[in-house]
């Protein structure tokens, strides 16, 4: 009896410091970390924890490892699979095995986000906007899911929903960032959109924002404008406790397409980007609705 109680006691330490070390590893990893933990629901802060840190590794090894990215992927994918079988080794996999096991989250969307970080080494043209709604229901969607798992949800309303801010997310990022993509190599802007406005990978070379280039955003941001007011439904399908944050996910892709149109959608010469003191705002105003019943 005392060795199965000394056991029991050295699993519960051993998961309150893996998901310590999850929450260490997120505020260390997002500037705004802090205000949206403080929104989150209490008891499910460690949960966003494991999920973040896993969604954080999984794209540092998809852009910042060195050596091979693929094999270090698919090592990756290994871990994430054995943790599902039980094996669970580092602080990460214990946090986040205990999040699966608790909320019957099914590995789909862990791989599927390995999966783009794959199709980051090799793809870095999307030739339709289609393509890249393919790309976003890898790299986004499944982000938004997992969160959903952990908010009790599981009805295919709320994945629809759901999947549409992501998407928005995932949009208003690549519009940010078309002049740090380009440094990398990379073009997210669909290359029958840049046809159609006239704009040459040339143009995003220079670093100069033109007529077209500014034509081509504005199309963009108000085309991404339409995911995040269709998705905006989710956060009156959420408890109350949860609303605040998914109301902070759409209210921070919204922000970033607010910044692109201040500077009057020229993201070439410079990235837009949102002041810490808007983030913190964007959490305490969407707390404060909440609480007071909107």
């Amino acid at each position: 009896m005392a060795l199965a109680t000394e056991a029991a006691a050295t699993r519960k330490a051993r998961l309150r410091d893996a998901y310590s070390w999850c929450r260490d590893y997120a505020r260390a990893h997002q500037e705004n970390f802090t205000v949206v933990s403080w929104v989150l629901p209490r008891e499910l802060r460690p949960h966003f924890w494991s999920l973040y840190s896993f969604c954080r590794w999984t794209d540092d090894l998809g852009d910042e490892a060195k050596g091979d990215r693929l094999a270090l992927l698919n090592d990756w994918e290994r871990s994430l699979i054995r943790c599902y079988e039980g094996i669970r080794d580092e602080p990460l996999f214990v946090a986040l095995g205990r999040t699966i096991d608790r909320f019957r989250i099914p590995p789909d969307p862990f791989l599927k986000l390995i999966e783009a970080n794959r199709r980051d080494q090799e793809i870095t043209r999307f030739p339709t906007f289609d393509a890249l709604l393919d790309y976003c229901s890898y790299s986004a969607t499944p982000v938004g899911r997992m969160v959903l798992y952990v908010l009790g949800y599981r009805d295919e309303e709320r994945q629809r929903l759901s999947d549409e801010t992501c998407i928005g997310l995932q949009l208003a990022n690549f519009w940010q960032d078309v002049s740090v993509d380009w440094t990398k190599g990379r073009v997210y802007l669909p290359q029958e959109d840049l046809a159609r406005f006239g704009v040459a990978e040339a143009d995003i070379a220079a670093g100069v924002a033109t007529g077209p280039s500014r034509r081509l955003l504005e199309f963009e941001v108000r085309r991404t404008q339409g995911y995040f007011d269709r998705g905006r439904a989710l956060e009156r399908l959420v408890s109350r406790k949860a609303r605040a944050d998914v109301r902070l996910f759409r209210l921070g892709g919204e922000a970033v397409l607010k910044a692109i149109r201040a500077h009057e959608f020229d993201v070439l010469s410079q990235r837009p980007t949102i002041a810490k003191q808007r983030k913190a705002w964007m959490g305490l105003e969407s707390a404060f609705r909440v609480k007071l019943g909107f």
